[in-house]
C-alpha cells in the first residue's frame, strides 16, 4: 500500500487559510498556526498542553478543548519513525525517479522495501550545482508507521493532511533568515536531538543529525556539557567542510543557533568555525506578539518545529 508522506494525503486543494501544526512529543502536544498575509508572517497561536499517553480520546479532547475547529492539519514524524538518505540522483525520465530510488536505498533500511513508504527530495542543481553527480535524499518510512499516525488523527477526528518531516519544517523557518545567493546553516536542539540544515533559496541542500539532546547539553556536569560542546563543534565544522566542497560557488553566511541557555553554545561554536554564529531570534522575521510565551528561549526552543511545519507553503513543498 502506498501512502504519501511529504505530500498531501488527500484530495489537492487550496490552503489558503493556512496550517494548523500538531507536533506530538513524549509528553504533550504542541500546536501553531501562522498567517502568512502580512509583510511577515505572524503567529496566530503557538501553545504546549501536557499529555500522558497519547491515545485518538486525547488527542481529540484537547483539540476540541484548545478550540482546534476545521483547520487543514499537518503532523510531524519523529527522528526514529523515518530516515533520510542522501544518494546520487538515478539518470532516469522524472515519472521513474521514485522508483529507481526506492531500488538504491532498498539494503539500507532495517526492514523490507516493500514495507516502505518513500518520498524523494531531489537537492537543487544549477547555480548551486556541485561539480559531482546530482544527488537526492530519500525520505523512507514503514508503511505501519504511517498507517498508525494516520489512524491516530481520524479517530481523533482531525482532518490530516499532510505528514512532514522536522527537517522540511526546519527549511520553512531557515527560509526567513537567508540572504540572497547566500547559503545559511541553523543547527537546533530539541529533546530528540540536534538537527543541522543548510538551505539557500528556500531549498534544502544539506541535513545532518547530531546525536546530542538538550538534556545533555543542560547536564549538571560541566565536564560533561564541554564534551557534547565540542562533538557539536566537530560536526559543524565538518558539515560545513562537506557543503563547501559540494558547493564552492555557494556561500554560508552563518549559522544560526537554537538551544536553551544557548549563549555558552554560541560563543563556543563561534570561536569554533570561521563563519558568524548568531543566537536565533524568531522576532526578526515573525510577529510573535499574540504569543508572548515565544519571547521565553526554553519555549521557542521545543516549539519550533511547529512553527516551521505551519509554515508549509505549497509552491515550495516537495
Amino acid at each position: 500500500m502506498e501512502i504519501p508522506l511529504i505530500s498531501s494525503l488527500f484530495k489537492p486543494k487550496s490552503h489558503d487559510g493556512g496550517w494548523l501544526a500538531v507536533s506530538l512529543g513524549a509528553h504533550g502536544v504542541y500546536l501553531a498556526k501562522i498567517g502568512l498575509a502580512g509583510a511577515m508572517p505572524s503567529v496566530v497561536r503557538c501553545e504546549y498542553h501536557e499529555m500522558g499517553a497519547l491515545s485518538s480520546q486525547a488527542l481529540e479532547k484537547l483539540c476540541r478543548e484548545a478550540g482546534v475547529g476545521n483547520h487543514d492539519c499537518t503532523t510531524l514524524l519523529a527522528p526514529g519513525e523515518y530516515q533520510m538518505i542522501l544518494v546520487e540522483a538515478p539518470n532516469v525520465p522524472a515519472d521513474e525517479l521514485k522508483t529507481a530510488v526506492r531500488w538504491k536505498i532498498k539494503d539500507g533500511l532495517n526492514y523490507h522495501i516493500d514495507d516502505a513508504t518513500v518520498d524523494v527530495l531531489q537537492i537543487p542543481a544549477g547555480k548551486y550545482g556541485s561539480n559531482r553527480a546530482q544527488s537526492v535524499y530519500a525520505i523512507a518510512a514503514q508503511n505501519s508507521d504511517i498507517r498508525k499516525r494516520i489512524a491516530l488523527f481520524e479517530n481523533a477526528k482531525i482532518r490530516l493532511d499532510v505528514i512532514d518531516v522536522p527537517e522540511m519544517a526546519q527549511r520553512n523557518i531557515a527560509a526567513l533568515f537567508e540572504q540572497d545567493d547566500r547559503a545559511l546553516a541553523l543547527l537546533a536542539f530539541d529533546d530528540n536531538g540536534g538537527l543541522l540544515t543548510l538551505t539557500a533559496g528556500g531549498e534544502l541542500f544539506l541535513s545532518r543529525r547530531i546525536e546530542i539532546s538538550t538534556g545533555q547539553l543542560q547536564d549538571a556536569d560541566e565536564s560533561l556539557r564541554a564534551q557534547y560542546r565540542d562533538r557539536v563543534g566537530l560536526e559543524l565544522q565538518r558539515s560545513l567542510d562537506y557543503f563547501d566542497r559540494q558547493y564552492n560557488h555557494l556561500s554560508v553566511s552563518r549559522v544560526l543557533v537554537s538551544a536553551p541557555g544557548e549563549a555558552g553554545l554560541v560563543d563556543f561554536l563561534a570561536s569554533a568555525v570561521d563563519i558568524k554564529v548568531e543566537k536565533l531570534d524568531l522576532s526578526q522575521v515573525m510577529d510573535i506578539g499574540a504569543v508572548p510565551a515565544l519571547a521565553d528561549a526554553e519555549f521557542a526552543v521545543h516549539a519550533l518545529p511547529a512553527l516551521g511545519a505551519a509554515l508549509r507553503q505549497e509552491s515550495r513543498a516537495p
